[in-house]
């Protein structure tokens, strides 16, 4: 994993992510998994731009991992479901 991809904080139980193959440690689905998402983003609630960057350091080290996964489908998998707020007109 490369740096700034590192999971935090993580205790056992958390879903977190098993290197190369980018799969959920608890659950086995392609990570990051249904719950990880929920999890994050009650964790990210009031910050999503840091929500944003975790998951991008993510998809650049699974990108080195699965090579042979399209790029879209790895930015639709690690940041194509985060949830995009309005955008604000600038003052």
């Amino acid at each position: 994993m490369t740096p700034g991809a590192e999971v935090s904080g993580s205790t056992g139980g958390e879903h977190v992510p098993v290197t190369p193959h980018w799969t959920c440690g608890s659950c086995g689905d392609d990570w990051p998994c249904t719950t990880k998402r929920h999890h994050l983003l009650r964790e990210y609630q009031v910050d999503r731009a840091s929500l944003s960057v975790y998951l991008g350091s993510c998809l650049a080290a699974a990108a080195q991992d699965l090579r042979s996964v399209p790029v879209t489908a790895l930015q639709d998998r690690f940041i194509g479901w985060v949830p995009r707020g309005p955008r604000t007109a600038e003052a």
